[in-house]
């Protein structure tokens, strides 16, 4: 575990079910606590409700960490960020996980099922964990983005 990240929120829709699971088994195994805020099928579902659930969970410090899943990852990201304090990042490869961390303190990101592999989503999630801010100027973007919200 890097960052200090002990506990990770996760959820997605019936359209990322697969990919949270998978996600789950992978950081339970490397000693993150999950909290699951659902859905629990691939039934259809209406994403707002698990995503804000999880985005709320980080803005409150109950958890370090986010991780929300949809077919695309759009919707989700969107609906993240409409939660107070929340920087969630849409990450496709690798190099958009670790710039969301270095670059915006990215406190969640969010994964498209439909778009990428299981494995680039693994990767994209461990890049993320291990990557560290950078602080500087990057830091005063997110204080302006902070006093704007």
């Amino acid at each position: 575990m890097q960052n200090n990240v002990k506990k990770i929120a996760i959820a997605s829709d019936h359209a990322g079910f697969e990919y949270k699971e998978k996600i789950k088994e992978h950081l339970k195994k490397q000693g993150y606590e999950i909290m699951d805020f659902g859905t629990d099928s691939v039934l259809p579902v209406d994403y707002p409700i698990f995503i804000k659930a999880a985005a709320e969970a980080v803005s409150l410090k109950k958890c370090e960490a986010g991780i929300v899943l949809g077919g695309s990852g759009t919707g989700e990201a969107i609906a993240a960020n409409k939660v107070k304090r929340i920087r969630c990042a849409l990450c496709w490869n690798v190099e958009s996980a670790r710039l969301a961390k270095e670059h915006n303190d990215a406190n969640m990101i969010s994964i498209g099922q439909r778009m990428i592999t299981l494995e680039t989503a693994i990767e994209i999630v461990d890049e993320w964990l291990k990557a560290e801010f950078e602080g500087g100027r990057h830091q005063r973007r997110i204080n302006m983005l902070e006093e704007s919200s």
